[in-house]
């Protein structure tokens, strides 16, 4: 457990410094963002890791963060801000550190990987808003053992092509509208997964990810978690 916690504390580095939390009047000198704010969100999507709860200046962040679950956006103090990671639902600090923390900018930080090799993945959110009958699709291959992949219109053509663990896609607007998706193995009409009834709706911004193992059971399986990032 203590290995897994140290793995948990370098994943939630960027992510810690949550709403809630006081603000720290010593900043570091020099940081050009002190007075500014940061919008932060942590999804856990380590198919195999347990949960975590996570203090940010002494102050509950977020409790029992588990697969493949995620925080809504938390507003973030620039500063340094006083950390510390529990075993969920325990008293017990495995580690506590000090973290600085810059603003202005969207995050969105994934836990990734299975529990053995876990690590973060760490993003930027660009949340400007969609034109108007649009809404805007980002997809994160976080599915540790499968292969590369495209996400295909259900027997038509490719919309994302050929992303491998890890890799994603920026904000794409699409049409709103119900879809039905299928994701393939990359380069070929061999389907994986299948996604019907995507619901796009006008407006929103959404990041689609591929969670769980091929070949596994129950909620580690292959499959896929939508979030609303907007």
């Amino acid at each position: 457990m203590l290995k897994y916690m140290f793995a948990m504390l370098v994943v939630f580095t960027a992510v810690l410094a949550l709403s809630g939390c006081k603000k720290d009047d010593n900043n570091p000198v020099g940081n050009p963002n002190t007075s500014a704010k940061a919008m932060v969100m942590a999804i856990h999507a380590s198919p195999d890791a347990p949960g975590v709860d996570l203090y940010v200046d002494n102050a509950k962040a977020g409790s029992n963060l588990a697969f493949p679950n995620n925080t809504s956006y938390l507003s973030v103090d620039a500063g340094t801000r006083d950390i510390a990671v529990k075993v969920a639902g325990t008293s017990t600090t495995v580690l506590s550190a000090n973290l600085p923390v810059s603003g202005n900018t969207n995050y969105s930080v994934f836990a990734i990987d299975s529990v053995s090799k876990l690590s973060a993945l760490v993003l930027t959110d660009d949340l400007t808003a969609p034109a108007m009958g649009k809404a805007h699709v980002r997809f994160v291959h976080l599915s540790p053992n499968a292969p590369a992949v495209d996400i295909a219109v259900t027997g038509g053509s490719v919309l994302i092509a050929n992303k491998s663990f890890k890799e994603y896609t920026p904000f794409t607007p699409l049409n709103a509208g119900t879809y039905n998706l299928e994701v393939r193995l990359a380069g070929t009409t061999t389907v994986v997964l299948s996604l019907p009834g995507i619901t796009l709706t006008e407006g929103k911004i959404y990041t689609v990810f591929a969670k769980g193992f091929v070949g596994g059971a129950v909620a580690q399986a292959l499959g896929a978690q939508i979030i609303v990032n907007n």
